[in-house]
């Protein structure tokens, strides 16, 4: 069983940045495949940026080269640099933990408003 728990979201203006971190339990943290997700009201929940255990990355169209994903093996964190935010990225952010099966989070809140 892997726990994921997700923190820093929160309200940010347009053109702001946040960092989001998820935290894994798990001795094998360094072998998940771990993704970012997000879902807007009435909307479907998308990827937005996955990084495997190897460190290759992927992003979403719509967030690339203002989003960045990392991990800290060491920390069994992985990390979402958001900047140049838009009203578009308003939305619950999850974090998907995959290794033979898929775990998810709870999520955390980002609203970009002014």
């Amino acid at each position: 069983q892997v726990q994921l728990v997700e923190s820093g979201g929160g309200l940010v203006q347009p053109g702001g940045s946040l960092r989001l971190s998820c935290t894994a339990s798990g001795a094998i943290f360094r072998m998940y495949t771990m993704g970012w997700y997000r879902q807007a009201p009435g909307k479907q929940r998308e990827e937005v940026a996955t990084i495997t255990s190897g460190g290759s990355t992927n992003y979403a169209d719509s967030v690339k080269g203002r989003f960045t994903i990392s991990r800290d093996n060491a920390k069994n964190t992985v990390y979402l640099q958001m900047n140049s935010l838009k009203p578009a990225d308003t939305a619950h952010y999850y974090c998907k933990a995959d290794f033979r099966r898929s775990w998810w989070g709870q999520g955390t809140q980002v609203t970009v408003s002014s």
